[in-house]
Parts: C-alpha cells; sequence; structure tokens
C-alpha cells in the first residue's frame, strides 16, 4: 500500500510540475493570432466585442483569459464589396479601439507590439483579405498601410484582373495560360515590399505562389493555410510550396479549421448538412447561409462535435510543417468567427492555452514553443517593416 501511495504522491507532483510550466511558458509567450474575422461580423450584428460574448470565438475578456497578446484582424469582404466596405471594417477595429483605449491598441510595427504587450494591452493589427479590395489602384495600398495594413491577401478565393485564385485555378475557372501574376500583379507585389506590408499567400492558386515569391524581395506570410499532404484541398500547401515559404525565409500560420486540418470532416459535414437539409433551408431564409449553419449546429451540438477532429491533428499540421522547413518558419492563424467548425476544445481564443499543453506534450522546447506562438511572426514584422 506504501508503494501504491508513493507512486500517487510522485505522479501529483509531475501533474503540478507541469501544469507550473505550462502556465509559466504559456505566459512569458508572445501569442499571435495572424486571421481573424470578426470585423466583418461586427458591423453586421452591431455587437461589442470588448464585452463577453455567448456566440462566436472572439471578444477581449477571452482574448485575455486565453493570453492572446496580438490579434490580426482580418478585413474581409466577398467579391461585391470593395475598398468603401475594406475602410468601414477598419473604422469600426478603431471605433473598438477608442472604447477600450486601456485594452488594446493599433500598432504597425515589432517596437510597437512588444510595447503593447509590455502594458498588457491586445496588440491589433490589420490583414486585408482580398486583392479585390484595393480595386486595382496602387494608390489605395497606400491608403490601406497608412491606416495599418500589415499584410495584404493577394486574393481570396475570387481571382482579380492581375491575380488567380486557388479557388479559380483548381476549378478551371482561370485558365493555365492566365492563371498567375501579370505585369500589374507583380507591381502590387513590389508596392507591398516598398511599404513594408507583408504579402500574403493564403487563398492564392499555385501559378500566383510561385510568381510572387519571384517577385518579392522579402519574406511572405502564409495566414492561414495547412498542409495539403496531410490533407489534399486547394486552399492547403503542396510540400514544394512549404519548402519554398522555408528559403524564402516566410512563415507558414496553420488553419484550425476542420476541413483544412481533417481529410475526413467534408465527408462528414456534407452528410450532417444532408440530414438536415429541410431544417438548413428554413434557417437560411431566416438568418443567411453563415448564420444558419451556425445556429443549425448549436441545435445539434453533440452531433456536430462527433465530426470535429482532435487537437492533435492540428499539432500534426504544425509537426508537419516543422520537419519540413524548420522551426523558424510556422505560426498560428486560427481562422476564428471565418469557419463553423474546429478541433474538439478550441471553441475560442481563451482556449490557446491548450496549444501550448499540446506542444510541450509533443516534447518542443520552451524556446521551439515560443516562435510557433508569435515568435516567428514578430521576425517577420521586423523583417518586412524593418522596425
Amino acid at each position: 500500500m506504501k508503494i501504491v501511495y508513493a507512486i500517487l504522491f510522485f505522479t501529483s507532483i509531475q501533474t503540478n510540475l507541469f501544469a507550473q510550466n505550462l502556465k509559466n511558458i504559456h505566459q512569458n509567450a508572445i501569442v499571435i493570432d495572424t486571421h481573424g474575422d470578426i470585423l466583418f461580423n461586427q458591423i453586421k450584428s452591431g455587437i461589442d466585442i470588448g464585452e463577453l460574448q455567448a456566440k462566436g470565438n472572439f471578444d477581449l475578456i477571452r482574448a485575455k483569459q486565453g493570453g492572446l497578446d496580438v490579434q490580426f484582424f482580418s478585413i474581409w469582404c466577398d467579391e461585391t464589396g470593395g475598398y468603401a466596405l475594406a475602410n468601414q471594417e477598419i473604422d469600426s477595429l478603431y471605433s473598438l479601439i477608442k472604447r477600450y483605449p486601456n485594452k488594446i491598441q493599433l500598432i504597425k510595427t515589432a517596437i510597437d507590439l512588444e510595447q503593447a504587450v509590455k502594458q498588457k494591452k491586445l496588440a491589433a493589427m490589420i490583414g486585408v483579405e482580398g486583392g479585390h479590395m484595393i480595386e486595382n489602384r496602387l494608390d489605395y495600398i497606400d491608403s490601406l498601410a497608412n491606416r495599418g495594413m500589415a499584410y495584404l491577401t493577394l486574393t481570396w478565393n475570387n481571382s482579380t484582373s492581375w491575380a488567380s485564385s486557388a479557388a479559380d485555378e483548381t476549378s478551371g475557372k482561370v485558365k493555365p495560360a492566365n492563371a498567375g501574376l501579370n505585369a500589374y500583379g507583380k507591381q502590387v507585389v513590389q508596392r507591398l515590399n516598398k511599404l513594408g506590408v507583408m504579402v500574403d499567400l493564403s487563398h492564392v492558386g499555385e501559378k500566383t505562389f510561385y510568381d510572387a515569391m519571384m517577385v518579392t524581395s522579402k519574406p511572405i506570410i502564409v495566414s492561414h493555410s495547412c498542409a495539403y499532404s496531410l490533407n489534399p484541398v486547394p486552399r492547403n500547401l503542396k510540400d514544394d510550396q512549404i519548402k519554398a515559404v522555408g528559403k524564402n525565409g516566410g512563415v507558414v500560420c496553420i488553419n484550425f479549421y476542420s476541413g483544412f486540418l481533417d481529410s475526413t470532416f467534408n465527408r462528414k459535414q456534407k452528410a450532417f448538412f444532408a440530414k438536415y437539409d429541410k431544417e438548413l433551408k428554413s434557417l437560411s431564409i431566416k438568418y443567411g447561409r453563415s448564420s444558419a449553419i451556425d445556429t443549425l449546429i448549436s441545435n445539434h451540438q453533440a452531433e456536430a462535435d462527433a465530426n470535429r477532429p482532435p487537437i492533435s491533428l492540428l499539432i500534426k499540421h504544425i509537426n508537419y510543417v516543422v520537419k519540413l522547413i524548420g522551426i523558424d518558419h510556422v505560426g498560428l492563424g486560427a481562422d476564428f468567427d471565418g469557419a463553423e467548425s474546429f478541433p474538439l476544445g478550441m471553441n475560442s481564443v481563451a482556449d490557446y492555452p491548450k496549444i501550448t499543453k499540446e506542444l510541450l506534450k509533443n516534447g518542443y522546447s520552451e524556446t521551439d514553443i515560443k516562435k510557433i506562438l508569435g515568435g516567428n511572426v514578430i521576425r517577420l514584422i521586423r523583417e518586412n517593416k524593418g522596425s
């Protein structure tokens, strides 16, 4: 019996030491999420994300709980929107900062970022998701950069007249002869380099990806994508693309969306939607497609949760990129509030400590964990901005 008690006591000590080490590592790290879609939802619904929200994945309360230090706020609209809507979303971020100046601060450089973290404020950065929002005007790039744009995603799912998307290249909507960057697209990349704005290659087609790599003079970011070899969907990066990012000095930020992590998820999700087709159609008429999906999932939460992958699969994508190109080229780009499903346990920005826990369990050192959580992205900002 004494032996049993001794084993239990020793196990308890080990558990406590692990928990304390986990807490210290997470608190001492600068945690950065390179992609969150909350602003489009904020201007549609009028919610105040400075307060705790019952729905969605982000607010300032849960960001603090999760130890999130830096949030890249995505400026997004589909192809029907443009420059004016981009500025409306930026205005909404400015308004949030004005309401909560002691909690959140707009930052443009790595130096500003580190100062905000020291002051225990959430450092807000801006990522414009889709080149269609510059409306073929280089001066709009300048204006958005002046307002805080830290990266421009060259395309969203829709192509522009100067760059082809992954969705359009793989569907055949854009013919191979017309794919990639044209002369104007190359000027866009050069202007971004000159302004210190990171070139984001999530969403772009392979031809656009390699054309941009040939043109850029600075390391790029892939703000929210995963590994194609683990899940072959068009939005993920193939091995040669990942290697090209490593050679360029860039960073691949892993997306948390179940459909990009798990090769079985899309099939299971289609079956789920088919089972509740009538209910989904009714909800779509009432709320619109996106809100209808969220409502349907909440109406059948246990069943929807059964389709979600384990958090270990998210870590598997991180491991894959690390093994392929090294620890200095991977980060986190959750896509919270931009998708309907994430790994079990990853329900909001409050859950970031769970990633630190899994990385620690996978044998990563404290130095390496700090790089993954945010250090690599800080280096990328500094190399693009020069400060």
